[in-house]
């Protein structure tokens, strides 16, 4: 910046031919303008201007450089024009890394890509851990607890779980009355694919010692499928099944044993200049995720 600054000076003076007008121009004395002459010289080690008592005129190295300098001026005032503009209007590419729950985010994500043509999405569908920084995302999206200290967080909004089947396969295997009667019943578990883990059931009270492992899946949108078509019992996340149980293609069981509570965050690399593309994306998906999804 001190070098535009001098390059600034110094073409206010060629075009004024004067240190008192060149200061007139910009605000300041000459003895100021002046010193910002003697310094960009002397960093080039060249004259820039003939002076005399009476006239300032360019020398050769002078001229040569008064045309580099007004393209470099030219080129970064239209460097900020194009960054205000995008700060009015959001623009350019933004990866993103997102768990695979399409039936939650899916539905914001189009609302978004509505309202900001001109970002460009690039969404990476995984539910395993990314490193944001190396592998180059601008933000990712998961549930739980986030220990990367080089990461920002904000909250999108809690969820908590449901137990549920479909009418059909009540109807046929009857409804459990408490967690342990489960162990009688068929059940669809989800596996984390970063871990490899079968991820636990929140319920309380009495519990048999093993859940039935009827089927395993890593995919949501799959389990909720097979709940829907009475292939057993499944704990899922509320905005997994409400459309289900809205239609009544799901029934909740056991609402009284479920105990969950859980948290969407989006993350993204801490500290530096956030683009203007990113902020308006992190603060539409923070507004409308859980709102949309309970509209």
């Amino acid at each position: 910046m001190d070098s535009l600054s001098g390059l600034n000076v110094f073409v206010r003076v060629a075009e004024t031919g004067s240190f008192v007008a060149a200061g007139g121009v910009l605000g300041v004395s000459a003895s100021a303008i002046g010193k910002s002459i003697s310094r960009l010289e002397s960093r080039l080690n060249v004259r820039l201007f003939h002076r005399s008592t009476r006239s300032l005129t360019l020398t050769a190295e002078g001229s040569l450089f008064l045309e580099r300098s007004r393209r470099i001026l030219a080129e970064f005032e239209a460097a900020e024009q194009e960054i205000s503009l995008a700060a009015q209007f959001p623009q350019g590419r933004l990866r993103i890394s997102l768990p695979m729950v399409g039936s939650l985010m899916q539905p914001v994500l189009s609302e978004f890509m509505r309202h900001y043509p001109q970002v460009e999405l690039e969404l990476n569908f995984t539910d395993k851990m990314v490193d944001v920084i190396e592998e180059g995302f601008d933000a990712v999206i998961r549930t739980g607890e986030m220990t990367d200290s080089r990461l920002s967080l904000r909250k999108l909004g809690d969820y908590t779980k449901y137990v549920v089947a479909s009418p059909q396969y009540l109807a046929e295997r009857g409804t459990p009355q408490n967690p342990a009667e489960l162990a009688h019943h068929l059940c669809l578990h989800y596996r984390f694919s970063r871990s490899g883990k079968i991820e636990p059931w929140p319920l309380t009270g009495a519990l048999p010692a093993h859940l039935p492992l009827s089927m395993v899946c890593n995919n949501l949108e799959a389990q909720v499928y097979f709940t829907q078509q009475g292939c057993g019992i499944s704990c899922l996340p509320e905005f997994a099944v409400r459309d289900g149980l809205t239609s009544g293609k799901l029934q909740k069981i056991l609402p009284d044993y479920v105990s969950h509570n859980a948290a969407f965050n989006i993350l993204w690399p801490s500290g530096g200049y956030m683009t203007p593309r990113l902020r308006v994306f992190i603060d539409f998906l923070c507004e409308h995720t859980f709102a949309h999804s309970r509209s």
